[in-house]
């Protein structure tokens, strides 16, 4: 079996290390900060984008805990540790579950399981929600709402069906009463769709931007939270917004 070490690969960008680039963190190498530095280039935006996406999960985790009483977090392609993370916005009272498939991730994730035994990390990928679910059943009570997460991380996923699949799968079992907080990049301006034509060529995995009604599809059968699905900018924001490409919504499982 490859080493933790081994499998980092440090030469080829990887998704979770140009974000925590984009961020302004410190754990990526010179392919991730290229890759980084060339969607950048003629889409300057994404780093906005990537500090915007954290300010939303943190109103959007907030508005669950503290609103909603959910004490139970499912955050699936969860990217490296930053600032305010899922757990330490949700409280002392929460429960997560971290899921990312980044050697890198799981590093970190191991020294922040060691502060905390109420955040567990599984090392997987989203394409086997099964998987995703038995390691959750193993922290989280399904008899009681939990919080799904999947935050900017569906456009690795090429073909819209497969994504609908794996988002109805986790919602199919998870119980009522339950939440989906998602957000994803979209297609709606030129210089974001040049920005991924650039990751890919770069070197990073590309990714699928779609467009709002899609992103709004994989909600369906979900009742909404005001305001729906908008710019994650305008979220319920706490302060002045901007104009992003980046769509999000948070849904109730009311059935």
């Amino acid at each position: 079996m490859a080493s933790t070490s081994d499998e980092l690969r440090p030469e080829i960008p990887h998704a979770a290390r140009i974000w925590n680039y984009w961020m302004g963190g410190k754990d990526n190498f010179a392919s991730d900060r290229a890759a980084g530095d060339a969607v950048a280039q003629v889409y300057p935006e994404i780093v906005l984008m990537a500090r915007h996406s954290r300010q939303f999960l943190i109103r959007a985790v907030r508005f669950l805990s503290d609103e909603a009483g959910v004490k139970q977090f499912l955050d699936i392609g969860t990217g490296l540790p930053t600032m305010q993370n899922t757990h330490e916005v949700a409280g002392e009272d929460a429960r997560v579950v971290y899921v990312d498939n980044d050697p890198l991730v799981l590093v970190h994730a191991r020294a922040l399981m060691d502060k905390s035994d109420r955040t567990v990390h599984v090392n997987a990928d989203y394409h086997d929600p099964d998987r995703i679910l038995d390691e959750a059943r193993k922290v989280l009570d399904f008899d009681r709402p939990i919080g799904v997460m999947f935050m900017g991380v569906l456009g690795y996923e090429p073909d819209l069906g497969t994504v609908k699949k794996i988002v109805d799968r986790v919602m199919a079992a998870v119980p009522t009463g339950s939440y989906l907080v998602l957000w994803d990049g979209t297609n709606t301006t030129p210089s974001v769709v040049e920005g991924a034509d650039r990751l890919a060529q770069s070197g990073g995995v590309p990714y699928i931007l779609r467009g709002p009604e899609e992103i709004g599809g994989l909600f369906a059968g979900l009742e909404p939270v005001e305001p729906g699905l908008v710019q994650i900018t305008e979220w319920r924001p706490d302060g002045e917004t901007e104009w992003l490409d980046a769509y999000g919504a948070v849904a109730k499982k009311v059935v």
